[in-house]
């Protein structure tokens, strides 16, 4: 019998995110200068900062190049962030070394063909709910929310709370 994902949040200490589709909704706003002009939701925002308060490693692998996303992602507290990644499982093997992580610690939150191959290596494997079939498929979880519409915030809540890690009376700016 398939084990319940809930089954893999008490093992989790490494949260791994893709940007376009995921931290976004996927939808990209082009100025006249041609600038690829990206939203993110407050309340995933504030789920990355907690999970990075909590002691927990936090990853960002994306085949996009965006510097903006960079610079919003460290004001969270995020180091480790891999923009312009064409081959994911190079940036995941790399990262995973540099801090000794074991697969089965590593949530993954993907939505598109490029995540494939990361979501086949790791422990808990998630998506969005407006996730392509074939990652849907391979996904342990779908969140009920959509991209860059708190599915981020769905599965670090999850996994925080399990661990008694998630606090609500700190500074909430995100």
């Amino acid at each position: 019998m398939e084990k319940s994902y809930k089954e893999y949040l008490q093992h989790i200490t490494t949260f791994i995110f893709d940007v376009d589709g995921v931290l976004t909704d996927g939808t990209v706003i082009i100025n006249t200068d041609g600038e690829l002009l990206r939203t993110m939701n407050i309340k995933d925002g504030y789920a990355l900062k907690t999970a990075v308060q909590q002691g927990f490693n936090v990853c960002i692998i994306s085949g996009g190049k965006n510097e903006g996303v960079r610079k919003r992602l460290k004001g969270l507290g995020i180091t480790d962030i891999y923009l312009g990644a064409h081959h994911k499982v190079d940036q995941l093997d790399e990262y995973m070394d540099i801090y000794d992580i074991k697969p089965e610690n590593v949530l993954y939150m993907g939505d598109d063909i490029p995540d494939l191959p990361v979501m086949q290596l790791v422990g808990l494997p998630t998506c969005p709910q407006d996730a392509v079939a074939e990652i849907k498929e391979v996904s342990k979880y779908v969140s009920f929310k959509k991209g860059g519409k708190g599915c981020v915030r769905d599965v670090i809540e999850q996994v925080l709370k399990v661990q008694g890690k998630w606090i609500s009376d700190f500074d909430a700016e995100a």
